[in-house]
C-alpha cells in the first residue's frame, strides 16, 4: 500500500456518502436479524442504545457466519490489499441500499432529541451552532472510522460478532470486557427509553386534559404496555413498526423547521420610546410554555466551544452514533462484501446521520437557545398540534422498540451470570424481566435529566465501544499477522491507537462534566 489504510478508509467513507444516498431510501429494506455481541452462540437481536427501529427476532438461534474458506484462504497481505482492491469475503445477500437503510435506522434514534441540550451546555447564542456542527461532523467521521475498523477486523479474523471479533484478535480470556460494556450500554438505553416515555406520556396526557405526574405516567405505561411486551416470547410481530422510528424523526425535523422559521416560539420585544422600531409580538405558543423552557439567548457563541462544557456534547454524540456492536453483522450480511463496498455503506449511513443530527440539533437550539431541554420536545407547547404529533410518533416508536432493547439487556445479564440457554425457563425469564424492569422504572422516575444519561453513557461505554475497543482489536489483528501484515496496515496502527487515546481523553473529561448536569 502506498498510503496508510487509515487515510484510504476515511477517504472512501467521505466519498461514498455522495453516491448512494438517494437509492438507499428508494429501496424497501427487509428487517435484519442481528445477534447479540456478547452471545455469539445464540442469535438474539441487539439494538442501538437509542434506536427507533425494532428488529425481528423471528429467526432466533440463527447465526450468520462469513465463509471460513474465504477467510482461511486470504493471506494477510491480501487482506491488506482488500482495502484497496475490494476482494470479497463472505456470502451475504443484503444490497448496499438495504444496508444503508438499516444502518441509518440503527443510528438515528431518540437520542438525537437531546443534542440541542448538548449545544446549550456550552453556548446560548446562535453562533454556537457553528462549532457544534463541526463537532457533529468530526465525531461522526471518527465514529464511522471505528465502525469500519470493526468490519475489517471481522474480514481479517473471521469474527461474526463484536465479542467474537475481540476473541479472535485480542483473546478469548478477556472477551468478557466488551460483553460487560455492551450489556451496561443496553441497560442505559432501556433507562433512557423509560425517561423519554415518562416525559412524553405525561405531556400527551396533559394535552388531552388529564393532569398527572411524571412518575404516574411512567408507572402506567410500564405496567399496562411495557411489561406485557417485554414478556412476549416472539417479537417478530413488532417488525412492522420498524419504519415508524426513522419516519418519525424525519417528521420531527420538518415540524421543528416549520416552528423555527414561523417564529411560533420567538420572544417578544416591546417598542422602545424614541425609536422607530415597532414592538415584536411573541410567538403564538410562547405563553403556553413553562418559564424554564422558554427561549433563552445570551452572548456565549462560537468561542464558548473552548469551554470544557463542550465535552458534554461530544460525549452525547458518542451515544447518538452508537451502532458499533452491530458492525460485524452489517459486514457479514453485505452482498459481495469487499472493504470498498462496506465503506460505502458506512460512509453513506453515517453521512445521512450527520445531516439529521446537525439539522435537529441546530433547529432545537436556534429555537430555544440555552433553555433547550435534555428532551427537546419538552420545550414545545402541549397545545402545539404539530409537535404533539411528534410526541405521539416518538412514544409509539419507543414503546414498540422498548422490548427489543430490553431483551438485549436481559439476555446480556443472563449471559454474564452464565445461565445456560437451556435453563432459561419461562419462570427465569419472568423473574429476570420483573427485576430489571422494576429497577429501571425506579431509577427513571427519579432521574429527569436525559442529557446526563446520554453524556455519561457516551463518555464511558460509548467511547469504549466506538474508539477504544475497535483500535485494540485492529492492532491485535495486525500483530497476529506477523511479518505477513502489509505495510499499510502497520502504518495505520498508530492512527487507530490515536483514535483510541482520543476516546479515552474525551471520556475522562466528558464523564466529569456530565456529573455537572445533575
Amino acid at each position: 500500500m502506498r498510503l496508510p489504510i487509515a487515510i484510504s478508509s476515511l477517504a472512501a467513507i467521505i466519498a461514498s456518502s455522495s453516491t448512494t444516498t438517494t437509492s438507499a431510501f428508494r429501496t424497501a429494506a427487509p428487517i435484519v436479524v442481528r445477534s447479540l455481541p456478547y452471545a455469539p452462540k445464540s442469535s438474539y437481536i441487539v439494538r442501538h442504545p437509542f434506536p427507533q427501529s425494532p428488529l425481528s427476532r423471528a429467526d432466533h438461534g440463527r447465526v450468520l457466519h462469513m465463509s471460513d474458506a474465504a477467510a482461511a484462504a486470504a493471506e494477510p497481505e491480501e487482506a491488506d490489499n482488500a482495502s484497496a482492491t475490494g476482494s470479497s469475503v463472505g456470502t451475504g445477500t443484503a444490497s448496499i441500499p438495504n444496508e444503508v437503510f438499516n444502518l441509518v435506522k440503527s443510528i438515528v434514534g431518540a437520542g438525537v432529541l437531546s443534542l440541542p441540550a448538548g449545544m446549550a451546555a456550552f453556548g446560548n447564542a446562535p453562533s454556537a451552532i457553528i462549532p457544534a456542527i463541526v463537532l457533529i461532523s468530526t465525531i461522526g467521521a471518527f465514529s464511522a472510522y471505528g465502525f469500519s475498523l470493526i468490519g475489517r477486523v471481522c474480514s481479517y479474523t473471521g469474527g461474526n460478532s463484536y465479542r467474537d471479533a475481540w476473541s479472535k484478535s485480542v483473546g478469548d480470556s478477556s472477551s468478557w470486557i466488551p460483553a460487560v460494556t455492551c450489556t451496561f450500554k443496553t441497560c442505559m438505553a432501556v433507562l433512557s427509553y423509560s425517561m423519554i416515555l415518562a416525559d412524553t406520556i405525561r405531556a400527551l396526557l396533559m394535552t388531552a386534559g388529564v393532569e398527572t405526574t411524571r412518575t404516574i405516567a411512567l408507572l402506567g405505561v410500564t405496567g399496562t404496555t411495557l411489561l406485557p411486551l417485554c414478556l412476549l416470547k416472539n417479537l417478530s410481530s413488532l417488525a412492522p413498526f420498524s419504519l415508524l422510528g426513522i419516519g418519525g424523526m424525519f417528521y420531527t425535523s420538518v415540524a421543528m423547521a416549520i416552528r423555527y422559521l414561523g417564529g411560533a416560539y420567538k420572544l417578544g420585544k416591546p417598542a422602545v420610546k424614541g425609536s422607530k422600531a415597532a414592538a415584536i409580538p411573541a410567538g403564538k405558543y410562547l405563553a403556553d410554555v413553562a418559564a424554564n423552557y422558554q427561549p433563552k439567548f445570551g452572548n456565549l457563541g462560537a468561542s464558548a466551544a473552548l469551554s470544557p462544557n463542550v465535552f458534554i456534547l461530544i460525549c452525547m454524540l458518542s451515544t447518538a452514533y452508537m451502532a458499533h456492536f452491530n458492525a460485524p453483522k452489517f459486514f457479514i450480511e453485505l452482498k459481495d462484501n469487499t472493504i470498498k463496498r462496506y465503506n460505502t455503506v458506512v460512509g453513506t449511513s453515517f453521512g445521512i446521520s450527520v445531516l439529521l443530527f446537525a439539522l435537529v440539533g441546530s433547529l432545537g437550539f436556534l429555537t430555544f437557545g440555552g433553555a433547550s431541554s435534555g428532551l427537546i420536545l419538552n420545550n414545545y407547547s402541549g397545545k402545539d398540534v404539530l409537535m404533539s404529533l411528534s410526541r405521539i410518533a416518538v412514544a409509539i416508536s419507543i414503546v414498540f422498540s422498548y422490548p427489543l432493547v430490553f431483551v438485549g439487556a436481559r439476555d446480556g445479564w443472563l449471559d454474564l451470570l452464565k445461565v445456560p440457554v437451556e435453563k432459561r425457563s419461562d419462570s427465569v425469564l419472568v423473574k429476570t424481566t420483573l427485576a430489571i424492569l422494576s429497577g429501571v422504572t425506579i431509577v427513571a422516575s427519579q432521574l429527569k435529566e436525559l442529557a446526563f444519561i446520554m453524556s455519561l453513557a457516551g463518555a464511558t461505554l460509548g467511547n469504549a465501544l466506538i474508539y477504544v475497543y475497535p483500535a485494540l482489536m485492529f492492532r491485535a489483528a495486525v500483530k497476529g499477522m506477523g511479518e505477513k501484515a502489509g505495510k499499510g496496515l502497520k502504518r495505520e496502527v498508530p492512527f487507530a491507537m490515536f483514535s483510541a487515546m482520543l476516546g479515552v481523553v474525551m471520556g475522562c473529561i466528558g464523564a466529569k462534566m456530565a456529573f455537572g448536569l445533575l
